[in-house]
């Protein structure tokens, strides 16, 4: 049975007004990652791969910090 069109989300980790990350997931469980400067550029990743990836990056752990 073929996948149907991904639903793509905006990450709540992108501003508003700045280059943005998309995420869609496939009934397979594939995960799809695009950049909304190039949108026709889609990198395909697992769970636990871009799970690790989140972990590496700090993404979700990070503070404000303002720097005078």
């Amino acid at each position: 049975m073929p996948e149907t069109e991904p639903t793509w989300q905006k990450s709540t980790h992108s501003e508003e007004a700045s280059s943005c990350v998309y995420l869609a997931t496939l009934s397979s469980g594939t995960i799809l990652l695009r950049e909304s400067d190039d949108p026709e550029t889609i990198l395909t990743t697992g769970p636990r791969q871009l799970a690790a990836l989140i972990r590496t990056l700090g993404i979700g752990q990070r503070q404000n910090h303002s720097y005078d």
